[in-house]
């Protein structure tokens, strides 16, 4: 099969198409034919030597979303059969090896793909949802009537993020660049700050859940959240922990803040597909880029300017 390898952590040239041996299911395993295969930040991150680095060995086939069908199912599987048209986010942050014509992974981290969008588009889903979905309901619970603000709130997860948290019943506050803004509000922002123009701690308060997508590394964006939280409020920091630093602020303020990383949760993926199909929730594709064409999506998804998701087409 082909697939897209790394032997070493670099740019985006380090990335190569290669032909490598087809990976054939264990029992409880699903071998999927891959259509389409989402990227995300994580994968840039891993490829440059951050990220998951530390838990990868070479040769290295990046990505973690997967859109394709069922072509042999592993002993034991009884939830998916060949033909199936499936979704996941498989094994992370282990390698999953989604960059590839074929992937194998566990039947029950898979869910049956969103009806109602295509291949491309179900692989722009599993990891940017999960993540948002994860954030909001498992970790913070969000509950009708509550604030949440979202950074990022263009991005990858950002857009489901807004699109959940309406869903939930929040008032929905999202950064993003004023161009956003009008996107942003047909999927459920009720109120947008331009973090170009406008510290978003002058502009907004009494929240009581930050999903914060940016993180400390750059300008400071998670500690900064603490201050417009009510006291007993959550920060979610979603891209780089909480460092001791941040713990401390947190509890001068009398806010809660926890650390989060997304899990596979194929039950999860099911709930999301029924959001899609009855259209309570979009799904944004900037681009389709051919598999070959992994190095030039890498460095468009680097320069942090995407709307939605950026995501490799594989096969019809």
């Amino acid at each position: 099969m082909r697939a897209v390898t790394i032997r070493e952590f670099g740019g985006p040239e380090v990335l190569t198409v290669e032909e490598i041996e087809r990976p054939a299911p264990v029992p409880t395993e699903v071998l999927v034919r891959v259509h389409a295969a989402g990227i995300n930040p994580v994968d840039w991150k891993t490829r440059e030597g951050r990220g998951m680095a530390g838990m990868q060995t070479f040769p290295l086939i990046l990505g973690w979303d997967v859109s394709g069908v069922v072509e042999e199912v592993g002993f034991g599987v009884t939830t998916l059969a060949p033909g199936d048209e499936v979704y996941a986010m498989p094994w992370f942050p282990r390698a999953a090896g989604g960059y590839a014509e074929y992937v194998t992974a566990p039947a029950r981290q898979w869910a049956r793909k969103p009806a109602t969008i295509d291949h491309v588009h179900a692989a722009a889903v599993p990891l940017a949802a999960l993540t948002a979905w994860q954030a909001l309901v498992d970790t913070a619970h969000v509950k009708a009537g509550q604030r949440v603000l979202i950074t990022a709130a263009a991005g990858g997860v950002g857009h489901f993020a807004v699109q959940f948290a309406r869903h939930l019943g929040a008032h929905v506050i999202a950064t993003a660049s004023a161009a956003r803004h009008p996107w942003l509000k047909e999927l459920g922002a009720d109120e947008m700050i331009d973090y170009t123009s406008t510290r978003f701690e002058e502009a907004v308060a009494d929240v009581d859940v930050v999903i914060d997508l940016v993180g400390d590394a750059q300008d400071r964006t998670s500690t900064r959240s603490l201050q417009v939280l009510r006291p007993g409020g959550l920060l979610v920091a979603v891209p780089a922990g909480v460092s001791t630093e941040l713990a401390q602020a947190a509890k001068a303020a009398d806010v809660h803040v926890t650390p989060f990383l997304v899990e596979p949760d194929g039950a999860a993926l099911t709930t999301i597909a029924g959001l899609i199909d009855a259209g309570a929730v979009v799904v944004e594709v900037e681009e389709a880029f051919p598999l070959e064409q992994a190095a030039a999506a890498h460095a468009r998804g680097e320069t942090g300017r995407t709307r939605g998701k950026l995501v490799l087409a594989v096969a019809e």
